[in-house]
């Protein structure tokens, strides 16, 4: 029986110091968190909540910074910093990938986020899809390239949606 692909590169300890490019979906990529109009988010009460979620990320630990970051409708593009200083309480040394820091955080994310959503908005079905994507970002020129396409990927949404593939007929 054969299980689901694995997204996090293998043998690499996701609690190491680094910059990682993680990317959030929606369950079934539903527009839950609000709508993009002349390249500007508007967002929602949802993506409001997002919001200050992903911001409160580093004021729950002490070693995490956000760089970059765009809440779109339907997904989120961030940057994470982790700025390990040798605490054992981060160290992954059995590689279970479910230990890891960057792991973690997002797990508390997720977490936080469907439980707010959920207790004030009244919202009751899945709010993530499964798993997250992730880059392990590993110079600064792949440092620009990425933080550029999360500061352009409002226009590139408007672009994509109003070509005359999407347009229903």
């Amino acid at each position: 029986m054969w299980g689901r692909k694995k997204n996090r590169l293998q043998e690499f300890d996701y609690s190491q110091s680094g910059y990682y490019f993680v990317t959030l979906c929606t369950n079934n990529h539903k527009l839950f968190f609000g709508k993009i109009i002349n390249g500007k988010m508007i967002l929602n009460q949802f993506g409001e909540s997002i919001t200050s979620n992903w911001i409160k990320i580093q004021t729950l630990h002490n070693n995490i910074e956000l760089d970059e970051f765009v809440i779109m409708p339907n997904h989120i593009h961030g940057i994470i910093i982790i700025n390990y200083v040798g605490d054992a309480k981060f160290a992954s040394p059995t590689m279970d990938r479910t230990k890891m820091l960057l792991s973690k955080i997002i797990q508390q994310f997720k977490r936080a986020c469907t439980i707010e959503i959920k207790n004030k908005l009244s919202f009751r079905l899945p709010l993530w899809q499964r798993s997250y994507y992730d880059r392990i970002i590993r110079n600064e020129k792949e440092l620009y390239q990425i933080r550029k396409y999360i500061l352009q990927n409002l226009l590139k949404w408007e672009i994509e949606n109003h070509s005359i593939k999407n347009l229903e007929l």
